[in-house]
């Protein structure tokens, strides 16, 4: 697969907002505004600027994305690139998109600022989103964030589309 390659979209029956498919994808138990998610993992959470797999990025609130964003991470393409599974993002409101391309867009190569595929271009979106870093899960067995993360994808409808 190419490192830059389209996304997959999961066509949700259910309306999702990326905390909620965060949590249940992740494993990852916080609650509320996804911006929020950073200060709640404080003392819960180990949490970094480094990309790991199942970890979330979070992004920071800024204009029109008003309570921020999290998304979960699936594979790590290299050091600058990541892709990642999350919920109601962009042209697709509500709905799940799978191994969506991120790419690290800080000038310091610290994660601080991403670019997201954008689908309606088939490219890297143009506008850099400012973020927090990632939470890592490290209090769940694999066996465990891998059965959560199926019943999320089975509830969003495994129905593949593109």
């Amino acid at each position: 697969m190419a490192a830059l390659s389209a996304p997959t979209a999961a066509n949700a029956q259910t309306y999702w907002q990326c905390a909620p498919f965060a949590r249940v994808f992740s494993g990852i138990q916080l609650f509320g505004a996804a911006a929020s998610w950073w200060h709640q993992a404080i003392g819960k959470y180990a949490h970094g600027e480094a990309p790991k797999m199942g970890s979330v990025l979070v992004f920071k609130a800024i204009g029109a994305m008003r309570s921020g964003h999290v998304a979960t991470v699936t594979k790590i393409v290299s050091d600058r690139i990541i892709k990642v599974t999350h919920a109601n993002w962009g042209g697709a409101k509500g709905r799940v998109e799978r191994d969506v391309t991120v790419v690290d867009a800080s000038p310091a190569g610290d994660w601080s600022q991403v670019k997201v595929w954008y689908s309606p271009i088939g490219n890297i979106g143009t506008r850099a989103y400012p973020t927090y870093g990632f939470i890592y899960n490290g209090a769940k067995a694999v066996a465990a964030e891998a059965s959560a993360a199926g019943r999320a994808l089975e509830s969003a409808d495994g129905n593949i589309g593109g």
